[in-house]
């Protein structure tokens, strides 16, 4: 009976030893996740501060002065945006266009374009309709 009871308590310790075993794994790899977890947010973090202005869909970088370029660049081909002034300023992606249009169409238009490129968040409008000043 001695060898049957001493086989019991060594398999006790046994079980003991592999019970405590899984708990330290478990630990490390506890560990190692909120690592990498951390590792990834901090990565997230740098990707998200550089690329705070924004990437164009042609893979650009859309600062304030691509925003301001892009709107002139479609204002040039609009034809009721002919013999208009408007003047484009923009801070933040927020665009503020100034100057003098010649028909409430031109000035629908004009902010139409404007909210319509890409990159822009808000369109403030400061145009005023009449004869081209200048």
């Amino acid at each position: 009976m001695k060898t049957v009871w001493n086989i019991a308590r060594l398999a006790a310790v046994a079980g003991l030893i592999a019970i405590a075993a899984p708990v330290s794994a478990q630990e490390k790899i506890k560990e190692g996740a909120t690592t990498t977890k951390n590792a990834i947010v901090k990565g997230a973090k740098v990707v998200g501060e550089k690329t705070k202005d924004g990437v164009s869909k042609t893979g650009e970088v859309m600062t304030d002065g691509w925003i301001t370029t892009r709107v002139h660049e479609r204002f040039v081909t609009e034809s009721l945006l002919k013999d208009s002034d408007i003047s484009v300023d923009t801070d933040k992606h927020v665009v503020t266009l100034k100057g003098t249009v010649i028909t409430a169409a031109g000035r629908r238009k004009a902010i139409s374009i404007a909210k319509g490129t890409e990159g822009v968040h808000q369109v403030v409008n400061r145009l005023t309709i009449g004869p081209r000043k200048g």
